[in-house]
């Protein structure tokens, strides 16, 4: 158990450490505590002279290795071996009888008496007990050989490959079954993360996020890549259910980097990006813009608006996209300064990442300070304490959605190329103004961009303290807390420049409180050699609480105060405030148990109380169970050197969700105002929604998996099927109008999702050049399976004047989310829209409609080949999705709404149905035009993208001995450089209105860019 015990610390160790490892920084005294080989060396001599020892440091082929650690032992003083992997380390005087310690990831440390030797060479062997790297999972730790359940892990490599506002990011097509939808491309814009597909309507379908041991609230948009050591993706019910109701929809356990023992290191990370639009739209020209206007005219019966001389003469126009769009940079450091001893260990940290974003105006700035200390009281206690505290501040400029010009993005595209960006006085010019025909809606984006701004700041504290105590070496009593503290405040002013406003603010401040105690213990050991055991209980409790504050007002004499000061509004608005709270208890346990080191098995169980819930249902129960069995440590399997790894594993549980808000459930009182004769009176009344008896939605998942590694694990299979259903759906429902309220929430159906994810990682080349490839590809299946009364529900209502629609519908048997319209079918002989008659009743309406599209893929996946030669480096990196589509929500009013003199992309004017053109792209271009909600605005969404490319050198520093400067690397990376995709606005990868069953929209949502960035990376 001692010797299991140290492998555990050793792994997680190095996983805190890869990024310096991938450096060629492995740093001195990491791999103390594995058992030494110790060479067939004479006896020690007693050093009595300061001198130097050199060598080379190579595995049993021959191979150098790279960033290996030589340590004198029982002391702070060591070296690391440069590209050749030679090294070379100080003996001093003071130093009797020395031992060199010789130590690299992936191989048996072994110990070298010094003996007056000058020079040492030597060859370390491969352990393969090493190669099994431990990865964390709920409350605990395992061997990943030991793994019933399924679980990915992202490394901190991965993760640093190339900046991002959101670490989440950077899990793009890296594991299996996880799905990343940006959901723009504003900077600190929102992610959604979809493990096995969507669980829930009425709930979030994110998974949860677990800080350190603390489940965090919402996205993690608080840490710095270069701060996390690796993260772990729970997958199936094996794995997600010890988190009981959070689970369901997965759970993302992060790890951030901590101290070590070795002496003190300094990790110092910069780049530098340069972003730009990845491409323009081809929008059509001045003069284009005055033919299509004058086609409008003539079909319309009207006389032109311009004459063919001024037509001939407005040539280019102004490009509106060149007004809003601009090359931004993202500026991003970090300094981790971490070290100790052998009772104490520490970090501490901080980093900078700021980006301004393509569109101007538009940038998100956060500021991060961690710590870390691990301290060791005794033999049997010890304490460990991580924080975090970071500041967000975001200017956002990423106006989504409207018609007709009337927000920020759609204006930049609709503008007229014949009006100019300023009047000659310098004030921005109203677009509206320019010609008779402009539609009053329009608004000239440099409004947006110089009159008006949305400022968010966001202060997030994540603290956690832990109090271990060992009463025997079997058994670890583990008592922690944390608190998570986020103070938010938006601050939205709109100036008097703008037009048609006489000055507008407002502010809304917010306050969420979480606060975590968790009790557990743990027995473990290994009896007779055959059985090991590990047996977990404990209870937790976590409350949530939130508070909000909101004032405005309107009518200001200057913007001097902008938000500074509501108290100079000529019109005050009715403040408003809110407060809501919530608690959840658990009690929860798990048993693992290993035979013989081929025969695993898991079961967990967790029951989670909740006050958001009715009465008699406010308990769920969750258990879990896993099977797993390592046919590769069967007798019949000895002897052949083709499968060095086989094992088969399956699970069963059930996981939930709460997926309702605080007091859902009681019926609660909403204040009004009404007037009676000329007084103002205000009141308390019952709210729209009746409260309804609700219990928990319930995911129960199985899982069959398997995992091989071949000739050595040189090549590694993964492949798992995976069967989800969630039963008792919450959902709104609408009720009839002798209710006396309009809708309820009630548990009305269930949701299947069912799915492939298959991986491989090849080492194909291991001598000096070495190139490793490593995929996933992803099949999940969505289907509603029952719903109220069997009725389908639609949602996603647009309304952008020319088109006013639900476009989405949920019904049994369909894929969530699925788009619902109607079908066209060609022209009529006057050049409008004909849509199918589906029933054939001789009208176009409702019953008309069908399924005309659907967001999910049929699969995504992630590719990445990793080359390097000496101490150069080459990684691309390629991510992608096929089959989903698209509502091109932003073609409705960009392409169809005719005679409001908007600009729209050239193949409108190249491209229309005439008497000679009768199978033309687009219809008659004229005012009686109409559209509907139909196929012609869903396009294919799949694309194929070069998600990084990345060149880097590590510098061999052979004259440095490792006294100061332990290890430098450069590196060029270029991010979405080349995207492969059928779709015809800006992006493939937009997600305007979120996911689910509002995935695949895009309504003038922001561009994700294409950036370059230079960075360096150092430790001291």
């Amino acid at each position: 158990m001692k010797n299991i015990s140290k492998l555990i610390f050793l792994a997680c160790v190095s996983l805190g450490l890869s990024s310096e490892t991938i450096a060629g920084t492995s740093l001195a005294g990491y791999l103390q505590d594995t058992l030494p080989v110790t060479d067939t060396i004479p006896p020690p001599v007693a050093a009595t002279n300061e001198g130097t020892v050199s060598g080379m440091i190579s595995d049993s082929d021959g191979n150098s290795l790279p960033g290996a650690t030589v340590q004198i032992k029982g002391t702070d003083i060591g070296a690391i071996s440069d590209d050749s992997g030679n090294y070379t380390i100080e003996i001093p005087a003071d130093q009797n009888n020395v031992v060199l310690v010789f130590s690299f990831l992936g191989f048996q440390t072994k110990e070298v008496s010094l003996a007056n030797q000058t020079t040492i060479d030597v060859t370390l062997d491969s352990d393969d007990k090493e190669l099994d790297e431990v990865v964390v999972i709920g409350y605990g730790s395992a061997r990943r050989a030991d793994l019933t359940g399924s679980v990915a892990q992202v490394n901190t490599d991965e993760l640093n490959a190339f900046p991002t506002s959101n670490v989440l990011q950077a899990l793009n097509g890296r594991a299996p079954g996880v799905q990343v939808i940006q959901n723009n491309g504003a900077p600190g814009g929102g992610v959604s993360v979809r493990i096995r597909g969507a669980n829930s309507i009425q709930g979030d379908n994110d998974p949860l996020y677990v800080i350190d041991g603390f489940p965090f609230s919402g996205n993690p948009t608080n840490l710095n890549n270069a701060d996390i050591a690796s993260i772990e993706v729970l997958k199936d019910a094996s794995a997600t259910a010890i988190y009981g109701s959070r689970g369901a929809n997965g759970v993302v356990l992060i790890t951030t980097k901590s101290g070590s023992g070795a002496g003190t290191v300094v990790e110092f990370d910069a780049a530098y990006s340069v972003q730009s639009l990845r491409k323009k739209l081809n929008l059509m020209n001045g003069t284009q813009y005055a033919q299509l206007m004058n086609i409008q005219a003539s079909n319309d019966g009207m006389q032109p608006y311009f004459t063919d001389a001024e037509v001939n003469g407005f040539g280019e126009g102004t490009d509106w996209q060149d007004q809003v769009f601009q090359q931004a940079p993202i500026k991003n450091t970090s300094v981790n300064v971490s070290g100790g001893g052998e009772n104490t260990q520490f970090l501490v940290g901080g980093s900078v990442f700021q980006q301004d974003g393509i569109i101007k105006g538009s940038d998100y700035d956060r500021y991060s300070l961690r710590t870390n200390i691990n301290h060791k009281i005794s033999d049997k206690f010890k304490v460990d304490f991580n924080s975090t505290l970071s500041k967000l501040v975001t200017a956002r400029r990423d106006s989504e959605g409207g018609s007709r010009g009337a927000s920020m993005i759609g204006a930049a595209l609709v503008a007229s190329p014949l009006s100019d960006p300023y009047l000659p006085d310098g004030t921005i010019n109203n677009l509206a103004d320019d010609f008779p025909f402009v539609s009053p809606d329009l608004v000239n984006p440099l409004y947006f961009i110089n009159e008006q701004s949305t400022v968010i700041t966001a202060n997030v504290v994540l603290a956690n303290a832990a109090v271990s105590y060992n009463p025997i070496p079997e058994i670890t009593i583990k008592i922690s807390g944390g608190i998570e503290n986020r103070d938010d405040r938006n601050d939205t002013y709109r100036s008097r420049n703008f037009i048609n406003s006489n000055g507008n603010a407002s502010i809304t401040t917010s306050q969420y409180v979480s606060r975590l105690n968790e009790n557990t213990i743990t027995y473990a050991d290994v009896f007779n050699e055959k059985h090991d055991l590990n047996v977990l209980a404990g209870f937790t409790y976590q409350d949530f609480t939130t508070k909000f504050l909101a004032g405005s007002g309107a009518g200001f004499l200057s913007d001097l105060y902008e938000t500074d000061n509501l108290g100079t509004a000529e019109i005050p608005g009715i403040p408003t405030s809110g407060y809501s709270n919530s608690v959840l208890l658990s009690y929860l346990g798990r048993v693992n148990y290993g035979f013989d080191s081929k025969y695993l098995f898991t079961a967990s169980f967790r029951a989670d109380g909740s006050s958001r819930y009715s009465e008699g249902n406010k308990w769920g129960y969750f258990p879990s169970g896993a099977i797993a069995w390592k046919v590769n440590e069967e007798e019949f399997m000895k002897g052949q050197e083709t499968i060095s790894t086989l094992k088969l594993r399956t699970s069963w549980g059930l996981t939930g969700s709460q997926a309702i808000d605080p007091y859902s459930t009681l019926n609660r009182l909403f204040p009004g105002y009404t007037v009676f004769g000329d007084e103002l009176f205000n009141f308390l009344a019952p709210g729209s929604t009746l409260p309804g008896d609700l219990k928990w939605e319930t995911t129960e998942q199985f899982d069959f998996g398997l995992d091989m590694g071949l000739w050595g694990d040189r090549v590694v299979l993964g492949a798992d099927y995976y069967l989800k259903t969630t039963k008792d759906l919450l959902s709104t429902v609408r009720l009839p109008s002798s209710f006396g309220y309009t809708t309820t929430i009630d548990n009305v159906g269930s949701i299947e999702n069912r799915g492939v994810e298959l991986s491989l990682f090849a080492q194909v080349l291991t001598s000096e050049f070495r190139w490793s490839l490593d995929g996933n590809i992803s099949f999940n299946r969505n289907k509603v399976l029952s719903l109220n009364d069997g009725q389908p529900i639609l949602t996603n209502f647009i309304n952008v004047i020319t088109v006013s629609d639900n476009f989405s519908i949920m019904e049994e048997g369909r894929p969530l989310g699925q788009f619902w319209g109607y079908q066209e079918d060609g022209y009529t002989e006057t050049g409008a829209i004909r849509f199918r008659d589906l029933n054939n009743d001789g009208e176009i309406n409702e019953a008309d409609k069908t399924y005309i599209g659907d967001p999910n893929p049929d699969f995504f996946y992630g590719f990445n080949s990793n080359m390097s030669y000496k101490g150069f480096q080459l990684e691309l990196f390629f991510q992608g999705s096929k089959g989903n589509d698209i509502m091109n929500v932003s073609a409705i009013s960009s392409t169809m709404d005719y005679g409001q003199g908007l600009n729209m992309p050239e193949d409108v004017l190249l491209d229309h149905w005439t008497p000679q053109n009768t199978d033309a792209k687009y219809p008659r271009i004229s005012r009686s035009t109409t559209a509907r909600v139909s196929d012609r605005f869903v396009e294919d969404g799949s694309y194929l993208r070069l998600r990084n490319v990345l060149l880097a050198y590590n510098f061999p520093l052979r004259n440095s001995q490792g006294k100061f400067l332990k290890s430098l690397r450069l590196y060029a990376s270029g991010q979405n450089l080349l995207t492969f995709t059928n779709y015809s606005w800006w992006d493939p990868e937009v997600n305007s209105k979120g996911a689910d069953n509002r995935m695949g929209i895009d309504h003038f949502g922001y561009p994700i860019p294409k950036s370059y960035t230079i960075g360096l990376n150092a430790t001291f």
